[in-house]
């Protein structure tokens, strides 16, 4: 990939999309809890916040929050992460919550056989309503300057006009040479209202055909972009290699414009133990990073954004395929050991793991 030198921009990485309030119970359930922790989270921040606190990136925010309590204690969270919110957009309130309202999110993390829940209530979010027009992309990519954009599925879901301004963010980046991630991220409950399978099929293909790096596991590309592969049963468990080679071949055979192919693996044993690695398809070749067959999960939520953001720095900072799908599972394993939707890592961390260090402790 020809990515743009950092000299020439304002910004590493600029994410689009929705940002919620976390509303965490702890070691409880939300359904008797009387405490919680907060965390700001969403598919795509995650991805830049990982970048700027844990790679040393210059991260950006292209999204929107209704102007209240809610909405300043996400810009504080955000912030404290390092990301720029230049190109945020706030909504007047109403009082209630009618015309514009920040999200909210409301996870458990499970434990042994009871898995994690996750309970959004995120309708008429102020993100949800922007539209294409919204958002300067020309200051953006032109003036400034972007090297990479990365977006996502759950964004393009939240209405018809945030897909509609997805593809106008598009036009924009390829105009100016910005390359474009997509993280499919599929959910089946953003999609049940909206359209269903046909909708969520129709949305991602069509902004499929812009993007340079696709990220997504076997359920995302199955559901998102119609891909059947053998293989995959009802349950989705674990699939063989050679089925993701398929995967892979079927998506390249649509959307020959994938330069990069990025995946998550997940065997879950448990909702604290869990089998886990990543592949990484680029120029013909497909690189596994290394198995970790028995990770211990204390939050596995943003595990896979934190994949997201090791891959691209990766590709971003050294180039290289094998080595960037190493520093997505390393740094996504260790965003799996600390609450909360984004990373707590450092890039020394990260490193360490790559190269095989123990858990022991350090003093």
């Amino acid at each position: 990939m020809k990515i743009k030198p950092a000299g020439s921009c304002k910004f590493d990485i600029v994410s689009l999309g929705e940002v919620m309030l976390r509303l965490d119970p702890g070691y409880g359930r939300v359904r008797a809890a009387r405490q919680f922790d907060v965390w700001e989270g969403g598919g795509e921040y995650n991805v830049a916040r990982g970048l700027s606190r844990c790679f040393g990136m210059r991260a950006g925010l292209v999204s929107a929050f209704a102007k209240n309590e809610v909405g300043y204690l996400l810009e504080n969270l955000i912030l404290a992460g390092g990301v720029d919110m230049s190109f945020v957009k706030w909504s007047d309130y109403d009082g209630i919550g009618r015309t514009a309202r920040n999200g909210l999110n409301f996870t458990e993390r499970g434990f042994g056989v009871r898995g994690a829940i996750g309970v959004s209530d995120r309708g008429h979010t102020a993100a949800s309503q922007l539209k294409p027009g919204d958002v300067d992309w020309e200051h953006l990519f032109g003036t400034l300057g972007v090297r990479w954009l990365h977006t996502g599925g759950i964004f393009a879901a939240l209405s018809e006009t945030t897909a509609a301004l997805i593809a106008e963010a598009f036009d924009a980046a390829r105009r100016h040479g910005t390359i474009i991630s997509y993280d499919l991220n599929f959910r089946s409950s953003l999609w049940r209202e909206f359209g269903g399978l046909e909708a969520c099929q129709r949305v991602n293909r069509s902004l499929a055909k812009q993007v340079d790096v696709m990220i997504g596991n076997e359920e995302d590309f199955t559901a998102c972009l119609g891909m059947k592969v053998a293989g995959v049963d009802d349950e989705l468990k674990e699939l063989p290699i050679e089925s993701y080679r398929k995967m892979i071949a079927a998506a390249l055979g649509e959307f020959p414009n994938f330069q990069v192919i990025g995946t998550t693996l997940r065997t879950v044993k448990s909702a604290t133990i869990n089998g886990w690695s990543a592949l990484c398809w680029s120029d013909g070749q497909l690189h596994q990073a290394a198995n970790r067959e028995d990770l211990e999960i204390f939050d596995r939520v943003g595990g896979g954004d934190s994949f997201a953001s090791g891959l691209i720095y990766g590709l971003m900072e050294k180039g290289d395929a094998a080595l960037a799908v190493e520093y997505g599972a390393a740094h996504g394993a260790l965003a799996m050991t600390t609450p909360g939707d984004t990373s707590m890592a450092r890039l020394s961390e990260v490193e360490a793991l790559m190269r095989g260090s123990s858990a022991r402790v350090q003093r």
